[in-house]
């Protein structure tokens, strides 16, 4: 029985030692003698592609093109599959140098890199990215990935517009991980606010690939692939035209133009100066031009038009009288004779020029009297139907409030700061509870003391003064793919249209006969404030806002030029001419030396500046 066992085992084990030895031939005659297997194994290699979508184009209102896609080329290397490279020709197409490609492979060579796809050359030009592909079975490990970046068709806008840039890894988890490490995402302006909507979505497809990365076939019959989704139009509320024609006439100049369409909230032009051509954000040279720019001690990158914030100066004052009419502290035909002295307990406050006497509401804004509108102001606070001065102030302040003051007015700029309106609270803990009178704070009257406005809310207050007592919230973009972006929301002040009738009526008489008449426009009725916020750190500011036609406006705009002084001298010819344009869509020839003379006005370099029109 035993000698039974072992011929079975011994039959078993040569069974096997046969079955292994035929195993063994098999896979030798596969891999070493018979090449069949090995060219195909070299054809089955799968590579996932990424296929980037078509980032949205943005029009202006009028449907002109502002932002398109331009296609780029980088080439990435796999380190392992590098084989029989020919470095020199590789150099030569590129322009590098043998050392600088060395260095470009040890560092792609190192960690994970080695055997995973890392960038080697960014943003190839066309040609070059051709001959590369021509020569390619010369650069194994080496392939190429074709990407768009933006591209701008006027060389304005930068500050609404903004840039795109290559994401890191706050924008990935902002994503939630949507983008990857060397995708490109909006990094300012409407390209980061309406990032979302302009990426669209990324596809993949999946190939076979030899040793060289050309492309073999479909795997799978394409079963496994997707299509990318190109991203969402915007269609914007700018007119470039108009956008185009601030950025000049501020050239050289620093500040901000704000215009708005009263009746829609649209915004036609927001311009911060310095600017700078938003190409210069494109391409290689992003990182560079970004760090140019940063360095300016101009600030072009700061978006003054949203961000500064100033005293409101003189074109405060009909907010003043305005309230005060609706409370019944003052009537239209309110006199006040200005003696250019107004006496105080402890001081005396000085106007600021020498004007007739007002006899009303109209004429106090015609001649920016001050001491008019500190009585006016007084008036509110004294004279009203509340207990005590804490009281009537809160009253005043809920006014300032509903005209979006001290607020951020919700435009789609992820920039936007508030300004400032001090509340009664900030009064209390400043001179506390019942010690502080409306001559304590006698300066809010004119526009100075705490109260800081940004462009932006400047020109909104004027546009609320243009329809009359209620705005809508200003935006910039109108459409996206067609379909309204949002619906625009209606601000009531509380404040009788009667009442504004009265400061229209007195911002036209502003610039027909007043400090802005300097800045009439031929068959326009034009209708506005001037205004002087006073700088610490240098020369005042000049401010101008108003709105045109005064009976129909079509156009609200605030204008600031730091260090320019009064608002006659810069900011109200500005803000006329941009009216003009727009209404227009051309300068009189009357006028055409007026506008030559603000363009090449330099306010930058203190050698050159100068008066504007004797």
């Amino acid at each position: 029985m035993k000698d039974r066992f072992k011929r079975r085992a011994y039959v078993l084990s040569a069974l096997i030692l046969i079955l292994t030895l035929i195993f063994l031939v098999k896979l030798f005659t596969i891999q070493v003698v018979d090449s069949t297997y090995k060219d195909i194994a070299k054809k089955i290699a799968v590579k996932k592609i990424k296929l980037y979508p078509n980032r949205g184009l943005i029009y202006d209102r009028n449907g002109e093109l502002l932002v398109y896609n331009q296609a780029i080329y980088d080439i990435l290397v796999i380190p392992r599959q590098i084989d029989h490279l020919d470095t020199t020709l590789f150099c030569d197409i590129f322009g590098i140098s043998r050392e600088t490609f060395n260095q470009k492979l040890e560092k792609a060579s190192k960690d994970l890199f080695y055997y995973t796809p890392s960038e080697f050359i960014k943003q190839a030009p066309a040609e070059k990215y051709a001959l590369f592909l021509e020569h390619s079975a010369k650069f194994s490990g080496f392939y190429g990935e074709t990407r768009t970046i933006r591209k701008y068709t006027h060389p304005v806008a930068a500050h609404i517009l903004g840039d795109v840039g290559e994401v890191d890894s706050t924008d990935i988890k902002a994503s939630d991980n949507y983008y990857e490490p060397r995708d490109y995402a909006g990094k300012s302006g409407l390209e980061k606010l309406y990032d979302d909507e302009l990426r669209g979505s990324r596809g993949y497809k999946y190939v076979f690939v030899d040793k060289y990365n050309k492309e073999q076939g479909r795997f799978n019959e394409g079963m496994n692939d997707s299509i990318p989704s190109q991203g969402a139009n915007l269609a914007t509320t700018l007119d470039i035209k108009l956008q185009a024609y601030g950025e000049k006439l501020l050239q050289n100049k620093v500040g901000s133009i704000v215009a708005i369409e009263p009746q829609s909230g649209e915004v036609l032009a927001l311009v911060s100066s310095p600017n700078f051509d938003p190409n210069l954000l494109c391409g290689a040279e992003r990182g560079k031009n970004y760090t140019l720019l940063a360095q300016d001690p101009l600030k072009p990158l700061f978006n003054r038009a949203v961000m500064a914030q100033y005293p409101p100066g003189s074109i405060f004052k009909p907010l003043t009288a305005a309230i005060a009419l609706q409370e019944g502290a003052i009537q239209e035909n309110f006199p006040y004779y200005c003696t250019t002295l107004y006496s105080i307990p402890g001081y005396t406050l000085h106007c600021s020029h020498s004007h007739p006497a007002a006899s009303k509401v109209q004429e106090g804004i015609q001649h920016s009297c001050n001491p008019y509108f500190w009585q006016t102001f007084r008036n509110t606070l004294d004279l009203g139907k509340y207990k005590n001065t804490g009281e009537s102030y809160a009253a005043w302040y809920a006014y300032t409030k509903q005209f979006g003051l001290g607020d951020i007015l919700g435009i789609d700029m992820l920039s936007e700061k508030p300004g400032n309106i001090p509340s009664p609270e900030y009064y209390n803990d400043l001179y506390g509870a019942g010690r502080w009178k409306a001559l304590t704070i006698i300066s809010l009257a004119i526009g100075q003391g705490e109260i800081l406005l940004t462009p932006l809310q400047m020109a909104n207050l004027y546009a609320t003064f243009a329809n009359r007592g209620y705005y809508i919230s200003p935006h910039l973009v109108k459409t996206i793919n067609g379909e309204k972006n949002v619906t625009p929301v209606k601000y009531e002040t509380g404040i009788d249209a009667a009442n504004f009738d009265i400061i229209a009526e007195g911002l036209a008489l502003v610039v027909e006969e007043g400090t802005a008449r300097r800045s009439k426009i031929p068959n326009l009725t034009f209708g506005g404030k001037t205004g002087t916020a006073q700088n610490p750190q240098g020369d005042d500011h000049s401010i101008f806002a108003g709105f045109a036609p005064v009976e129909n406006p079509q156009i609200a705009i605030a204008v600031v030029v730091e260090n320019a002084g009064g608002g006659s001298r810069y900011a109200a010819p500005i803000a006329s001419l941009m009216a003009e344009m727009y209404m227009h869509d051309s300068i009189a020839d009357s006028r055409l030396y007026f506008e030559q003379s603000i363009i090449e006005t330099n306010l930058t370099d203190p050698e050159e500046k100068e008066e504007l029109i004797p």
